[in-house]
C-alpha cells in the first residue's frame, strides 16, 4: 500500500530541522517525509512553504525561524542568500566543521559500507575569510546597468557585487575595473540566449606567496574593443599585476574558459609557492583555490603515502604537478598522470623550476596511462585526486591491478569518495582513516584525504 504524500505544494508547515544536506540546506520531516529548506539549521523550529513536491521529498522556502539554533550567526556578507557562492554563513564556523566531519563519516557508512570508519575531526582555518586565490565572475547587462558578480543559487541569474569576503581583496579592484570598462566603452555582456555580446567572464588568479596577479577577460570570439584602455587601467589599479590575458570562448557551453589564450600584456603565467616549492600557473592550470589549506592537504597526503625514499609512486589527476613534486621529495620515483596537455607542460616546467628529476609526467587519460607504465616496476603507492565525479570503475580496476601497498585518495566529494572506497574495499583494500580538511569555509564543500592499505 502506497501512503499518501503528507506535503502539498504551496501549503505552509511548521517543522523541526534535524540535519543538514550535502549543500548545507536544512532537512526536516513531516510524517517521515523529507523537506529540504535552504537557510534552516539543525535544532530549529521553522515555518516553511512547500515549493516543489516529489515522490519522496520536497523543497520548501524558509518563511520564519520560530526557534533559532544556538549556532545561528549573523552573516557578514550583504549578498548572502542572494548569491550562490556561500551557503553556510549563517552557521558558526565550529558547527560547520562538525557538519563536514559528519558528512564524510555518514557517506563512508551509508554509501561506502564501512561499519565504523575512523574519521578525524575536520581541520579548519584560523582565519576563514579572504582565502580564495581564484575568482570567476560572470558578467551581464547592457550599457548603464552593467553587472559583474556571481550566480544566484541554482540559476544563471547574475548577482552584481562589489566585494566578495572569501576572495582575495585584489579581486574586488579587478571587478571594479571591468565595471568601469563596460560602462565607459559600452561593452556588451554575453547573452546565453542570443549568443551575442562580447564579455563572458572575468577571472582573477592571485599568488598568495609571491603577490603576483593574473587577470583573464573571457570573450565570445576574438574581438576585444578598447583593449589598450583595459590593459592600462588594470596595470594602474591592480597591485601585483603580472599577466593580462584574453581567453577566447565562442562555444555554447557552461565551461568558463575556452582553449585559446592571447596574452595582452606581461607574462603568460604567474608563480606561486607551497612550502618551498614553486609553481607556474597558466590560464588553464588547475591550482587549489585555498593556499593555506592546500599545504595542510598535501602534508597529510605525504604522511599517508608513508614514503621513505624507496617507493615508486603513481599520482593520478596530477594537474600541474603539485602533489607529485611534494611526493618526489621523499619518493624514489613518481609518475604523474594528467590528460590536459597545458597542465602537463606546466608540471614539467615546475619540475625543472624546482630541480626535481625523479618524476615523469604522462599526458593521458588516467585509466589508459596505467597500462603505459614501465613493465617490471613495482608501484608501492597510488595517489588519486579526481574531479567531483570521482573515478571510473575501469580506473579503479587498473589501480587494483597495480596492487600498491597503499592508496591515498584525495576527494572533494564525500559521496563519490565513499562509492570508490567501496569498490576498492571489495578489491582487497581496507580503509585505515580519513581526514576531512576545510578548503571551502562557509560552503557545504569539504576536501578529504583517505588512506587505504592492502588487507
Amino acid at each position: 500500500m502506497v501512503l499518501p504524500i503528507p506535503v502539498v505544494k504551496n501549503q505552509e508547515y511548521e517543522v523541526t530541522i534535524d540535519d543538514l544536506g550535502i549543500n548545507g540546506e536544512g532537512i526536516g520531516r513531516i510524517d517521515g517525509f523529507a523537506l529540504f529548506v535552504d537557510g534552516a539549521l539543525p535544532a530549529e523550529r521553522v515555518r516553511v512553504k512547500a515549493l516543489k513536491v516529489c515522490k519522496s521529498y520536497a523543497y520548501a522556502k524558509l518563511l520564519e525561524v520560530a526557534e533559532p539554533s544556538p549556532e545561528r550567526v549573523v552573516p557578514p556578507c550583504p549578498y548572502f542568500g542572494r548569491c550562490g557562492g556561500c551557503s553556510l554563513q549563517h552557521l558558526s564556523y565550529c558547527a560547520q566543521l562538525e557538519f563536514k566531519t559528519k558528512m564524510v563519516r555518514d557517506a563512508l557508512i551509508r554509501i561506502g559500507g564501512i561499519k565504523d570508519p575512523k574519521v578525524h575531526e575536520a581541520i579548519g582555518m584560523e582565519n576563514p575569510w579572504r582565502y580564495r586565490n581564484k575568482g570567476q565572475f560572470p558578467v551581464a547587462g547592457e550599457k548603464g546597468c552593467e553587472a559583474v558578480g556571481l550566480y544566484a543559487p541554482g540559476s544563471h541569474r547574475i548577482i552584481d557585487i562589489d566585494s566578495c569576503l572569501i576572495q582575495h581583496t585584489v579581486s574586488d579592484e579587478i571587478i571594479a575595473v571591468f565595471k568601469e570598462y563596460m560602462k565607459r566603452h559600452g561593452i556588451a555582456a554575453y547573452d546565453e540566449k542570443t549568443k551575442s555580446g562580447i564579455l563572458r567572464h572575468v577571472v582573477s588568479k592571485i599568488a598568495f606567496a609571491t603577490g603576483e596577479v593574473m587577470v583573464i577577460a573571457v570573450t565570445n570570439g576574438s574581438k576585444l574593443p578598447f583593449a589598450d584602455w583595459l590593459v592600462g587601467e588594470i596595470r594602474r589599479r591592480v597591485p601585483g599585476i603580472k599577466s593580462i590575458v584574453q581567453n577566447i570562448n565562442a562555444e555554447s557551453t557552461n565551461v568558463v574558459l575556452g582553449a585559446k589564450n592571447k596574452v595582452l600584456w606581461g607574462e603568460s603565467f604567474i608563480t606561486d609557492m607551497i612550502d618551498d616549492l614553486s609553481f607556474r600557473i597558466s590560464p588553464l592550470s588547475f591550482f587549489q583555490v585555498n593556499p593555506a589549506q592546500t599545504k595542510v592537504l598535501y602534508e597529510k597526503a605525504l604522511e599517508y603515502a608513508g614514503i621513505d625514499g624507496t617507493q615508486r609512486v603513481v599520482d593520478l589527476f596530477c594537474g600541474i604537478g603539485t602533489i607529485s613534486l611534494f611526493l618526489a621529495q621523499k619518493a624514489k620515483f613518481v609518475y604523474g598522470v594528467e590528460e590536459v596537455p597545458q597542465a602537463v607542460q606546466d608540471a614539467e616546467t615546475n619540475a625543472r623550476l624546482n630541480n626535481v628529476s625523479n618524476v615523469r609526467f604522462i599526458c593521458s587519460d588516467a585509466k589508459l596511462a596505467l597500462d603505459r607504465l614501465p613493465t617490471g616496476e613495482k608501484i608501492d603507492v597510488v595517489v588519486v585526486d579526481p574531479p567531483r565525479k570521482g573515478c571510473e570503475p575501469e580506473l579503479l580496476e587498473g589501480v587494483l591491478r597495480l596492487s600498491p601497498e597503499r592508496i591515498v585518495y584525495v576527494s572533494c566529494n564525500p559521496a563519490t569518495l565513499a562509492r570508490d572506497v567501496k569498490h576498492l574495499t571489495q578489491g582487497g583494500y581496507r580503509l585505515i582513516e580519513a581526514q576531512p580538511i576545510d578548503m571551502f569555509p562557509w560552503t557545504g564543500h569539504v576536501e578529504t584525504v583517505v588512506l587505504m592499505s592492502k588487507m
